[in-house]
């Protein structure tokens, strides 16, 4: 964001708010930016399973304190992170976007195992 172009009144901190080829040089593998936003969307088997997996996500973002958009579809989630009163992605993001990584794995690799 310009900051001449910045208004105070909007409550934003382009101080917190990366770039986005911040964003592209630093995302976990496996997540996209697109338009101020840090996504990914994970695939299931079934709808159920992508439930468990949204749950399992707000849980964590209740713990770390900074929650997600959540779509839940029929075979798919797609998470989406972008801190809204910095006006776009953050450290905070990428960091909360590592965490769902490593639940993803978890998840993934115990539905690997029991297959």
């Amino acid at each position: 964001m310009c900051p001449e172009l910045y208004d105070p009144r909007l409550g934003y901190d382009p101080a917190r708010k990366l770039t986005d080829g911040d964003v592209q040089d630093l995302k976990p593998e496996g997540w996209w930016g697109d338009d101020g936003k840090l996504f990914r969307e994970f695939h299931f088997d079934s709808y159920p399973a992508c439930v468990d997996f949204a749950v399992r996500v707000a849980a964590l973002a209740e713990a770390r304190g900074h929650h997600p958009d959540l779509h839940i579809y029929f075979r798919k989630v797609r998470v989406n992170y972008f801190t809204h009163d910095a006006g776009g992605v953050t450290a905070l993001d990428l960091e909360n976007a590592r965490a769902v990584s490593a639940l993803w794995d978890e998840v993934s690799g115990a539905r690997e195992a029991g297959a």
